[in-house]
């Protein structure tokens, strides 16, 4: 599949061949449900924790005698049933959310993510950015010149419309430059994954990445 190549300029330069086995997938819903939802729940961070009685700081002595007071017994103040007490059937912390996946099914779904874009006409290849300053105002207007060659696309604006950016080897001035663009994302090709291809509408991709996925994948 041939492709446009642009330049930072905004220029078509020439052609530029995408792998149909990357590019070129059809999808499969239940395929890439099944990755974003293991994905998700990998990532997935364990922050809620309650302690229970045997955490709780305290309540070694017996608050009262057994027998003679009218009251109930009770062993300790950190019973479930005292306040500033244990809690019982709490969330804790060693609570495991992962989902296994394998590789194939992983990179499969990476593909068909990709193949989507391109099919959609939200993909575009360029030949490199050189910024010979690390300043977030050159790297915008060089970001909105290469997404104004998208239907619809306003850099900046709506949320929706936000841009992954995969190069295949970050430059320093490029990452000091982007770090700060709400709306851009810097990825370095091997590190692409199903979860951001889908959460970006647009990739912006270098032509250098396209060789570095397929040494990557395998391809």
């Amino acid at each position: 599949m041939k492709i446009d190549l642009y330049n930072q300029s905004g220029e078509v330069i020439g052609k530029t061949d995408l792998p149909d086995d990357i590019f070129g997938l059809k999808m499969n819903p239940d395929l890439m449900h099944q990755v974003v939802n293991a994905q998700l729940a990998n990532s997935r961070k364990v922050l809620a924790h309650t302690k229970d009685r045997s955490e709780v700081r305290g309540g070694g002595k017996k608050p009262w005698r057994q027998k003679g007071t009218g009251k109930a017994r009770h062993g300790s103040s950190r019973s479930p049933l005292w306040r500033g007490g244990g809690v019982t059937f709490g969330p804790t912390k060693e609570r495991n959310f992962s989902k296994g996946i394998n590789k194939k099914m992983k990179r499969k779904a990476l593909f068909m993510a990709l193949s989507s874009k391109v099919a959609g006409d939200n993909f575009l290849v360029f030949d490199d950015i050189k910024l010979e300053q690390a300043k977030a105002k050159k790297a915008v207007e060089v970001l909105n010149i290469l997404s104004s060659k998208f239907k619809g696309h306003e850099a900046n604006k709506k949320k929706n419309d936000r841009l992954l950016l995969s190069v295949a080897k970050k430059s320093p001035n490029l990452v000091r430059a982007t770090n700060n663009l709400s709306f851009v994302k810097l990825i370095n090709a091997k590190d692409l994954n199903v979860l951001d291809a889908m959460s970006f509408k647009f990739i912006l991709m270098d032509q250098n990445s396209i060789a570095a996925l397929k040494e990557t994948f395998k391809v």
